[in-house]
C-alpha cells in the first residue's frame, strides 16, 4: 500500500472516532455549546478539570505554558495568567509570520480572565515569532478523543501537531516538557486510536474526575514534510519560509 493511501486510511479512521465521540457528547448533554461536532468540545466541567490540573506538581513548577485557544481550555489559560505564568497561543491557522500571541501577566492591560479569551488576546497581546519565545514547561491541548496511552485525536485541522513539531525543531519543547490534555471523561477511550508519525501524544489526561498518567508517549522529532501538501505549506508563513531549507520546493499530493 502506498503511503498516501495509508494516510487516507488513518484520516478516515480518525474521523469515525470523532463522529462517535461528538455524537456521545451531544447525546449526554456534556458540552456547553449547541453541539460538539466540528470542534474541540467545550465540555461541561472544564473549570473542574483546570482546578485538578492546578493541583499537580508539573503545573506548579511550570512558568511558561503553550496553550491552545479553544474554549474548553479557557479556564486553564486564565488560571495560568492569574498565577503569574507566561502563556502563548497560536494565531488562528498560524496565518501570520509572527504566529503566536504572547500573554505576559506582568504587562497585561486587562484582567487575566479577560486576556485568556482568544478574541480578547488577539486585541491586547503582541504577536511574536518563534525566535521570541521561551522554552516551554507545559503544553496544554484540547482533544476530541484521547486514550490512556496518550494517543489523541484533534478536530482534524492539524495545527496543534504542526505547532508542536516546529517548536520541537526550535528546541522550545523538549523531553522535559509536560504535555497535557483537559477533556470530559466521555472523551477518554479504552481502545487503540489511529495515529501517524507526526502526531504527538500526551503525558497527562485531566478530566473533572481524574488524572491519567500515560506511559512513554510518542513525540515527533520535528516536521514530517512528506505529510504536508503545497497548499498547507503556502498558507502558513512560518512553514513556507523554512521549506527551502528542507529541500521542499514541492510537496507530495
Amino acid at each position: 500500500m502506498k503511503e498516501p493511501d495509508v494516510r487516507t486510511y488513518v484520516d478516515e479512521a480518525k474521523q469515525r472516532v470523532r463522529e462517535r465521540v461528538w455524537d456521545l457528547l451531544d447525546a449526554e448533554g456534556a458540552v456547553m455549546d449547541s453541539t460538539a461536532h466540528g470542534r474541540i468540545p467545550n465540555f461541561n466541567g472544564s473549570d473542574a478539570a483546570a482546578d485538578r490540573l492546578a493541583d499537580l506538581k508539573p503545573w506548579r513548577d511550570a512558568r511558561v505554558i503553550k496553550a491552545v485557544p479553544d474554549k474548553a481550555q479557557l479556564p486553564v489559560r486564565a488560571r495560568a495568567l492569574v498565577e503569574g505564568k507566561t502563556v502563548f497561543m497560536a494565531v488562528p491557522k498560524l496565518a501570520d509570520p509572527r504566529p503566536f500571541y504572547l500573554l505576559d501577566p506582568a504587562v497585561l492591560p486587562v484582567p487575566p480572565q479577560e486576556a485568556a479569551s482568544s478574541k480578547i488576546a488577539a486585541t491586547v497581546a503582541p504577536r511574536v515569532d518563534v525566535a521570541d519565545l521561551q522554552p516551554v514547561d507545559m503544553v496544554v491541548v484540547g482533544s476530541v478523543a484521547v486514550n490512556r496511552d496518550g494517543v489523541r485525536i484533534g478536530k482534524g485541522a492539524g495545527y496543534s501537531d504542526l505547532e508542536f513539531a516546529f517548536l520541537m525543531e526550535a528546541g522550545l519543547i523538549s523531553d522535559r516538557t509536560v504535555v497535557v490534555s483537559t477533556v470530559h471523561s466521555f472523551q477518554v477511550l479504552d481502545e487503540d486510536l489511529p495515529a501517524t508519525d507526526h502526531d504527538f501524544c500526551v503525558d497527562l489526561i485531566v478530566t473533572p474526575d481524574e488524572v491519567i498518567s500515560c506511559e512513554s508517549p510518542h513525540r515527533p522529532t520535528g516536521l514530517v514534510w512528506e505529510h504536508l501538501d503545497a497548499a498547507k505549506i503556502a498558507s502558513i508563513p512560518v512553514l513556507a519560509a523554512r521549506a527551502p531549507a528542507h529541500g521542499r520546493q514541492d510537496s507530495c499530493p
